[in-house]
């Protein structure tokens, strides 16, 4: 689980996380993630103590070892974090050696606490809620598009849960959409930190994004680093159907995005998921709004039959997508996107559902005249 190394140069810097190239003690080169919210940055020649268990396990963290100590460095060398406030007395990371005190939006000494006692509904706001994190800039990439169509403005918060990563900063497809100035607002929950608001759980958070930030749309992922076991409960993603609860308990609409897959080599996921069946069927207890995309004949007749035990939500099937209409979309957003290492062509039908989805959460807000 543990290595070392030292640094040999620093690669890219973004705000909160530096990758630096590191010579391991067995003379091997790697590349190593280090966060740089409570330490300062790298420089060649730091001893670094090294967490490799991922890359162990070959785990989806694209490659990276995670930096948990500079050996060279001195307390002096510690930082305050640019999102932890002295007022604050939440704890995230609770009860571990990196727990950090940040301060949530329904504290008292936040701007945004009498948000808290007088606002107990999302007054019909939409909420995208989605299982992937790589669904996030596909479901971005494809609103921001028909908007800019359609000549629409819309705020649209991202609330990112516990259930993958939990540092925000980790996310790449984050950081270029905050670049780009197409996210209204990130607000963390749980023990996911590093938003521009932190909340206590996923109800709090999703009032934040309607009356904190003033969101029209809402859209709700873990972070990266999904979880799944070949088991039916045994999946991270299942947090999809609490989130429906918790919307409707709320007063939004929950929408969800299915993950349909037509390429993936697991007959699991082929055609509807049983990560979106289970969520749907076992955990989600109120009704969520679900829209299915108009794929080829033989396609639409797999999702038939799959959605009929789903009955008791809004199945819509939405008109056709194109996938140059997606191309047309990502076009408008500088990175590739890829789920499960497949983009746009080797995969349609997954960018179709989300786009579908998409399409009809961001018509909640803006119905066609």
């Amino acid at each position: 689980m543990w290595g070392q190394g030292t640094v040999m140069e620093s690669l890219s810097i973004r705000e909160g996380l530096q990758i630096v190239e590191v010579l391991m003690k067995n003379g091997e080169y790697a590349k190593a993630v280090h966060y740089t919210d409570e330490w300062r940055l790298l420089e060649k020649g730091d001893e670094v103590q090294l967490n490799v268990a991922a890359e162990e396990l070959h785990l989806g963290s694209g490659g990276f070892h995670l930096v948990a100590a500079i050996l060279n460095s001195s307390i002096s060398d510690v930082r305050s974090s640019p999102n932890t406030s002295t007022k604050g007395h939440i704890m995230k990371l609770k009860y571990t050696p990196l727990q950090r005190r940040v301060l949530s939006v329904e504290e008292e000494d936040s701007p945004y606490h009498l948000h808290f006692n007088s606002h107990s509904t999302l007054e019909g706001m939409p909420v995208l809620l989605g299982e992937l994190h790589s669904m996030l800039p596909v479901a971005m990439s494809w609103i921001k598009y028909q908007n800019l169509i359609s000549g629409i403005e819309q705020k649209i918060a991202y609330v990112m849960t516990d259930g993958g990563a939990l540092p925000l900063v980790w996310s790449q497809h984050v950081a270029l959409l905050e670049q780009l100035g197409w996210l209204a607002a990130t607000i963390t929950y749980g023990q996911a930190y590093g938003g521009k608001m932190e909340a206590v759980n996923k109800f709090s958070a999703l009032l934040a994004a309607k009356h904190a930030a003033g969101a029209h749309l809402c859209i709700v992922t873990m972070g990266p680093g999904i979880v799944g076991t070949d088991t039916r409960y045994g999946y991270s993603g299942i947090e999809v159907g609490e989130l429906v609860n918790a919307v409707r308990a709320l007063g939004g609409i929950p929408i969800v995005i299915p993950r349909i897959s037509f390429r993936d080599q697991r007959k699991r996921h082929i055609g509807l998921s049983h990560h979106t069946q289970t969520a749907l069927q076992v955990a989600a207890k109120c009704p969520a709004v679900v829209p299915l995309p108009m794929l080829e004949d033989d396609e639409n007749a797999i999702l038939n039959v799959q959605v009929e035990s789903l009955r008791q939500h809004q199945i819509i099937t939405m008109p056709p997508i194109s996938i140059d209409e997606i191309a047309a979309a990502f076009s408008f957003y500088p990175n590739a996107i890829t789920s499960m290492g497949r983009g746009l062509f080797a995969d349609p039908a997954f960018f179709q559902a989300i786009c579908s989805a998409a399409d009809w959460a961001r018509q909640v807000h803006n119905p066609p005249t």
